[in-house]
């Protein structure tokens, strides 16, 4: 079984889609299999978003993800990180298309409502850090 992490991102929060998203992927089938609600702080966003952090765009990055709380989850199932990719869709809400959580429910690249593992080393390394 396939393990993946997800992050409600604080937009997903404030506009009240965090049951509506997490509905989409029991719907699916997949399990979580953990959940919790939390804040993000600058360390933690360092951690998390490490590969950015030296690029122009971290900052507003860094701002938004520590503006409210989030809901991380672990996802379970048979190849759960590419079928919750897929989901999710592309980063771009305007680009998203229709049936996608993003397509459905976002209209930015910053404030696309969530997070998805993108590999199985992504998805190790990332639910370490938000459950260790």
């Amino acid at each position: 079984m396939e393990r993946t992490l997800i992050l409600l991102k604080p937009d997903a929060l404030e506009r009240h889609l965090a049951g509506a998203v997490l509905h989409r992927f029991e719907k699916k089938g997949l399990r979580i299999a953990e959940m919790k609600m939390l804040r993000i702080t600058p360390e933690l966003a360092g951690l998390h978003y490490a590969e950015h952090r030296d690029k122009p765009f971290y900052p507003q990055l860094e701002q938004y993800i520590t503006s409210g709380p989030i809901v991380a989850a672990v996802l379970e199932g048979p190849e759960v990180i590419a079928v919750v990719r897929r989901m999710v869709g592309p980063t771009n809400g305007i680009e998203a298309p229709a049936g996608t959580i993003r397509g459905d429910y976002s209209l930015s690249s910053q404030r696309n409502l969530v997070h998805a593992s993108d590999s199985p080393a992504s998805a190790e390394r990332e639910i370490k850090i938000f459950f260790a």
